[in-house]
């Protein structure tokens, strides 16, 4: 195999690899570890409260996203061409 396509193999894994979504679990996870980073203790009020708001957050910019791609502007619509008419004196 040449160099270049062994390059071209590595970018497309690994470009492949970063669009992988995370699982239910995986994303409990990490918000466990993130909170517990915070300082809060497992199985408490302040990581429960902590869970809570990484999960409206997430939800919340997700709300935001879809708002975003909803209200802009469409480039295939309808196009209406004027053409002006000029009325000279004669």
């Amino acid at each position: 195999m040449r160099p270049h396509h062994l390059v071209l193999l590595t970018a497309l894994a690994g470009t492949l690899a970063s669009c992988q979504t995370m699982t239910p679990e995986e994303r409990r996870a990490a918000n466990e570890s993130k909170c517990v980073d915070y300082g809060f203790k497992p199985r408490t009020e302040g990581m429960a409260r902590c869970l809570l708001d990484l999960d409206l957050d997430r939800r919340a910019d997700l709300r935001q996203w879809q708002d975003e791609v909803n209200n802009r502007p469409r480039f295939y619509g309808p196009v209406i061409v004027q053409q002006p008419v000029v009325v000279r004196p004669r």
